[in-house]
């Protein structure tokens, strides 16, 4: 170390927001004066030593600044040239170094932020060499130099990142896993769970859903007192003009040396699980590269196997990061995570402390565990928390359950059964699956005679769970109805969590192969919208048409059940006709017509995604292309101009929809007499037109019924599964008197 004293220096320390009173914690704890605190940074007086402690130590900050200006009043470019021509760079630049600059924040007169950084560097520039220094280059990627500028409500600051580089960047990931946290912030969540306490004591941790290992690495480098950024190759305060070489050589021999100490001295045994096994090679990878491979044991294994390790009396932690369901369509298969995880913790781990860091916290309840302490972070753009649960015992958890049995047990709704070893369902939840299951009885005999495997199951049979439940061959897709305002959002949400959980259990599928989608009131092009992007979809049958369905990407799944029927009659009716299908989406009426002996076929739709959907359904069933067209175009613009005749015409209209002839809106229940008018056009002397509709309240233009002879049959058109919903669609047969 240097004898010269060190001069004092301002430094601004960034760390995710959430972080700064822990981050103010932890640069007190190394000797720091701390001068304040602001969103996502802390203020600190420091020598040079302490700068560099900083940077080596720290396991929260992101960026540690040294602050070479302060700047209020500053909203045009101009003035941002000025301010940085003011600053010595000479004192912090040397003589051929690169250098970049990242600009954060704007201005009205500065919107962007390389325009922001390119006014910072010319200022740089002018000052270098005005001085007589020559102009450095600039390097946007790899700098000797990065520059800090952040500008919020004209306050500039200014300042060197001795870093050169997020201190999250830890150098150990190179294999992040599925959706990774970074690594302060697990340090964080480590040090709220009192793991460093933990640790000293010799407590063992477990995350029963590791992944990449970040919680477990970060533990065993706090464990070890390892500096979390010993491995590091290079900081960018060695190419400062102020670098202290000798202040950072001691200090790195220290850490060098608590490190060789720290590594023996662990008490501690830490194990991760996962059921993926490439999580588990990641995780095993990023152990080696951060040099603490034979403190963490690593083992696959699904949640609903956990075991406490073996040889392991006594407390310890639980902590872990499952996935949150953030994106509506993974919901199914997140919920019975948490209910798993928490029977396994009763079951195997009184005792223990449980730290579940999660997006959701209405699933923490899943566990049927007690938050005691909650704190509130950002992970990434996602408002999340942690939740400090103590593991109580098994017994007790069920005797708090017994309080509220079911009352289902008498309602005279039997069948679906408790699960030895899994804790009890509330009373919803228990009459929610005895509903599931007296529906399964109720249809049984008819999917028996009909052979059909896709149908409805439940359709909002009880208020509390506005849900429609539709299974699909081996798959099941949960259409959740919005609720009323005045429904608690909190009970409601528990609710299907309560439906989702219990889907996969009376019906005997994966809770992988449930899909959930919110079901709301869909206008013009909406229908249409992408809910995905997987791509997954598959084969089921109706009768002998074989269908093409997507559970995943889209609001409906590409099949229509409830109009089940009328496509039945549909094909009966078809025998030797021309056939012509409006707003055909994704074309499974005229398969059935197709395959009902339809001489040939026209099928119009305006959207491209459901043309191209029909056309492999015709693929799908060998339909001769050259008979079986597909035409993209507005149905009524085409009605307008077509010329052909039909024997046999289906129109399904939406009930609302973009159309260039209406005032781009088509209100079926306005519009329907023009359609029907210029269908009927259409119409051979002796065919038929099936017109419906999903119109609830819908009803027949009386001048339909004078000028056509028109059958209501609507009522002959609902399979059983759908018998309870007698107003879900509305058909008629329209002939020419």
């Amino acid at each position: 170390m240097t004898d010269v004293q060190s001069p004092s220096l301002t430094l601004y320390v960034t760390c995710p927001r959430g972080l700064e009173g822990l981050l103010a914690d932890e640069l007190a704890g190394f000797g720091a004066e701390v001068t304040g605190t602001t969103v996502a940074g802390v203020h600190v007086q420091a020598d040079v030593a302490m700068a560099y402690r900083i940077c080596l130590w720290s396991r929260l900050a992101n960026r540690v600044v040294l602050c070479l200006l302060r700047e209020q009043d500053i909203e045009r470019p101009e003035a941002l040239v000025e301010a940085a021509r003011r600053v010595d760079w000479r004192a912090h630049l040397r003589t051929g170094n690169s250098l970049a600059v990242d600009f954060h924040g704007q201005s009205e007169h500065i919107r962007h932020t390389r325009f922001g950084a390119q006014s910072v560097k010319d200022g740089i520039v002018d000052s270098l060499q005005a001085a007589g220094h020559e102009r450095p280059t600039i390097e946007l990627k790899n700098p000797d130099m990065r520059i800090y500028a952040h500008l919020h409500r004209g306050r500039l600051l200014l300042g060197l990142d001795l870093v050169g580089g997020s201190l999250h960047q830890r150098g150990y990931r190179l294999d992040a896993g599925h959706a990774p946290l970074k690594e302060n912030l697990a340090a964080a969540l480590l040090i709220r769970a009192d793991w460093p306490a933990r640790a000293r004591r010799g407590e063992p941790l477990l995350d029963p859903m590791c992944g990449a290992g970040t919680l477990l690495i970060e533990a065993a480098l706090m464990a070890a007192d390892i500096a979390p950024q010993l491995a590091r190759p290079h900081f960018a305060f060695e190419a400062w003009a102020g670098h202290d070489p000798g202040a950072w050589q001691e200090l790195k021999r220290e850490a060098d040396a608590r490190a060789s100490v720290g590594r023996r001295r662990v008490k501690s045994t830490l194990f991760g699980r996962d059921q993926s096994p490439p999580a588990i090679a990641a995780a095993k990878a990023n152990a080696m590269r951060a040099g603490i491979p034979a403190l963490i044991e690593l083992q696959g294994a699904e949640v609903a196997q956990l075991t406490r390790p073996e040889g392991i009396d006594g407390p310890g932690l639980v902590i872990t990061n499952p996935p949150y369901g953030e994106r509506l369509g993974e919901l199914p298969g997140v919920v019975p995570i948490y209910t798993a995880l928490g029977e396994r913790l009763r079951a195997e781990f009184e005792g223990w402390q449980l730290a579940l860091f999660t997006g959701n916290p209405d699933l923490g309840h899943r566990t049927g565990l007690r938050a005691t302490k909650q704190y509130a972070f950002k992970n990434g753009p996602l408002d999340c928390k942690l939740l400090l649960i103590p593991v109580v015992a098994e017994s007790a958890s069920r005797g708090a359950s017994a309080k509220g049995s079911t009352k289902s047990d008498s309602a005279g709704e039997q069948g679906a059964q408790e699960v030895p070893g899994r804790a009890p369902r509330n009373e919803g939840a228990q009459m929610f699956a005895n509903r599931l299951e007296k529906n399964r009885k109720r249809l049984k005999k008819w999917l028996k005679q009909s052979g059909e495997s896709c149908y409805r199951l439940y359709d909002a049979d009880m208020p509390e769970y506005a849900l429609a439940v539709d299974v699909y061959g081996d798959h099941v897709h949960v259409q959740e109805y919005a609720p009323p305002r005045s429904v608690d959002p909190r009970q409601a949400q528990r609710r299907l969590f309560d439906a989702l959980e219990v889907i996969p259990q009376v019906l005997g599928v994966r809770p992988e192969d449930v899909h959930y989608k919110q079901r709301t009131r869909q206008s013009g092009k909406a229908q249409y919208t992408k809910q995905g992007a997987s791509g997954e979809r598959f084969e089921v049958s109706e009768g002998v048409a074989r269908l093409w369905v997507n559970l995943r990407d889209y609001l409906d799944t590409g099949l229509f059940l409830d109009h089940r029927p009328v496509r039945r009659m549909l094909r009966d009716m078809a025998d030797g006709k021309r056939f012509l299908n409006l707003f055909c989406y994704t074309g499974t009426a005229t398969v059935q017509a197709a395959l009902g002996g339809a001489s040939d076929s026209v099928s119009v739709d305006l959207s491209n995604t459901y043309l191209t959907w029909a056309r492999d359904n015709f693929a799908l069933n060998r339909l001769d292309p050259s008979r079986h067209r597909v035409i993209r175009d507005d149905c009524l613009r085409w009605l307008e101009t077509a010329g052909s005749e039909f024997d046999l015409i289906f129109m399904d209209p939406p009930t609302f929809s973009n159309s260039k002839k209406m005032d781009d809106v088509l209100d079926v229940q306005r519009d329907h007499a023009r359609l029907i008018e210029l269908a009927m056009a259409r119409l051979s002397a002796d065919g038929t037109l099936v017109f419906s509709n999903n119109q609830r309240r819908f009803t027949l233009d009386t001048a339909i019924g004078e000028r056509f002879a028109v059958e209501d049959i609507s009522a002959r058109t609902f399979d059983p599964d759908f018998a309870r919903r007698p107003d879900l669609h509305h058909c008629f047969l329209i002939r020419h008197r």
